[in-house]
């Protein structure tokens, strides 16, 4: 599926005589026209501006590995992620991935563009088929911003639970972790933000219809600097039931849940497209 921006479209084609009004701005055709394209212009400047306001804002927030932004910061960039729009990164719901009736074969494939990276942060777009998955994995580091553009999908996410300060026994490979989200969301719908620690830090997306989502993340995955991504597989609280039972545990364990690192899942298909959206002027 293919990114695209705005085009010119057939506007503008007449018949021989509408052409010479239009050149001479007689007649009612040619004012219509220019309303057209005065439109047309129009709207390819919003659109160019709600990605260009994103990345200037990104590159206030986000100060490099091992800085959180601050609340005033999160809150900024949250309402300027609210408010975006699919046109402003060139989508738009009569693009065939989000029209198409066929059902995916197999395990759908993910398709995903890099609008722009830097050591600082990243933003980045997946589209998701039917049925499509992000498996369970962990953001390192990092904060991140996700905004759901178009369509619907369930969230799914986890914090660690510190075990130590409690006395609780944790089996080996499988570490105790609280759900922080659970839920279906649809389109338009307010900015998911997770941080480093807190937030839902590991989570998983599945598509209910197509659907696209814009991440931003600060900073980005890097092997590098040692913030590489990690796959889990969670297991319900009852899989194993710890010894030493705590308060917390007794009474919150639908909230609950094991997780077990994993590699990543065979059955993961991600294609890469070249970003075609309104483009980013740095400066």
């Amino acid at each position: 599926m293919k990114v695209e921006g705005s085009t010119g479209g057939e506007e503008g084609k007449t018949r021989k005589g509408q052409k010479r009004e239009f050149r001479n701005g007689e007649g009612n055709n040619g004012v219509k026209l220019r309303e057209k394209r005065k439109t047309r212009r129009r709207i390819q400047a919003d659109s160019s501006a709600g990605i260009q306001r994103l990345f200037m804002a990104c590159k206030k927030v986000f100060k490099g590995p091992g800085t959180v932004p601050e609340p005033a910061e999160v809150d900024m960039l949250q309402q300027l992620l609210d408010k975006m729009r699919p046109e402003d990164v060139g989508l738009s719901t009569d693009l065939p991935f989000f029209t198409s009736n066929n059902a995916s074969i197999g395990t759908p494939r993910i398709t995903y563009t890099t609008i722009y990276k830097c050591n600082n942060f990243s933003m980045v777009m997946f589209f998701l088929p039917p049925r499509a998955v992000i498996p369970l994995h962990n953001h390192p580091g990092m904060t991140v911003f996700s905004k759901l553009l178009l369509g619907s999908m369930h969230i799914k996410s986890y914090d660690w639970i510190d075990t130590t300060s409690n006395g609780l026994t944790q089996p080996d490979q499988l570490r105790l972790a609280k759900k922080v989200e659970d839920s279906d969301f649809t389109a338009p719908c307010d900015t998911s933000i997770l941080y480093p620690t807190t937030g839902g830090n590991m989570h998983t997306f599945t598509a209910i219809t197509a659907c696209a989502v814009l991440d931003v993340l600060g900073p980005p995955y890097s092997i590098e600097e040692d913030r590489d991504c990690t796959y889990y597989q969670d297991f319900p609280y009852s899989h194993h039931v710890p010894n030493g039972e705590t308060d917390l545990t007794a009474q919150h364990k639908d909230q609950l849940g094991w997780l077990k690192e994993i590699d990543m899942p065979k059955d993961l298909k991600m294609d890469r497209i070249e970003y075609l959206g309104p483009p980013i002027i740095e400066s």
